[in-house]
């Protein structure tokens, strides 16, 4: 089997600062592997040890900062067999519809069995790029993924938590699937792997290689405002008793409201 892990880089959010406007600005934060992603790239390590016959590709479309060496190093060290990542400046700030366009051409040119992505990015959150990546490439997915059960040839079988129910589901490969942060505790990288992930192999591809066609202009993003801050009201109410109580729950509705 062979399984794509796709992830991305985003912005350190210590080093993100905040104007006077309420815009973001992220010149001076690290990138860093989205912590959703760092949960897909651990599920397909799992799988790859259940299975036993198996390769794990990691894959990213981005800008410049995927050619930075100890990024590189940082996701290999994790499981992957090697890296496949596609670098282009028009790349660097793509919305969910057209970064699921890059990602189907990039997987179709890599070839798969299984895709799994992390159920959205430490950014946008759109939780969107799994999804309309399975539809672009015509295969099933699903997501909210929160347990991989049992894969052998042709299908996998996986667990789903949601609000009242849990359900399992056999998805018929080649799939994409997008995992939960809490399917699994992704392992901290050991220095023998940090070592051993720089011989590993890295395909770097452009937009050119790639074929694209021109991305349907479907959402434009106008801006990303941080949301503004409400002043602490200081509300401090002594005793446990019912007046108390009520007192306390006024407060709350109001907030609410």
């Amino acid at each position: 089997m062979k399984i794509i892990t796709c992830y991305k880089l985003v912005p350190e959010e210590q080093d993100i600062s905040i104007a006077a406007d309420g815009s973001l600005d992220t010149n001076k934060a690290s990138p860093k592997i989205n912590p959703f992603d760092l949960c897909a790239v651990e599920a397909g390590v799992q799988l790859k040890s259940l299975l036993g016959d198996c390769s794990i590709t990691a894959m990213s479309i981005g800008g410049k900062a995927l050619e930075n060496p100890k990024s590189r190093k940082d996701i290999l060290s994790r499981g992957p067999d090697d890296l496949t990542v596609v670098v282009d400046e028009k790349f660097e700030h793509l919305l969910p519809h057209q970064t699921a366009r890059v990602l189907m051409a990039a997987a179709q040119k890599s070839g798969f069995d299984l895709i799994i992505c992390g159920d959205g990015s430490g950014d946008l959150y759109a939780q969107q790029v799994g999804l309309q990546l399975g539809e672009l490439l015509g295969i099933a997915n699903i997501n909210a993924v929160s347990k991989i059960i049992a894969a052998e040839p042709g299908k996998i079988t996986v667990e789903r938590s949601l609000d009242d129910e849990v359900e399992v589901l056999e998805i018929s490969l080649p799939a994409v699937i997008s995992v939960s942060a809490d399917i699994n505790e992704p392992t901290i990288p050991s220095m023998k792997t940090i070592l051993a992930a720089a011989k590993k192999p890295v395909t770097s591809l452009g937009a050119t290689d790639l074929e694209l066609p021109e991305f349907p202009a479907l959402v434009e993003l106008t801006s990303v405002i941080a949301p503004k801050q409400k002043a602490r009201q200081n509300l401090i109410i002594e005793g446990d008793d019912e007046q108390q109580l009520a007192e306390f729950a006024e407060h709350l509705r109001k907030a609410l409201n």
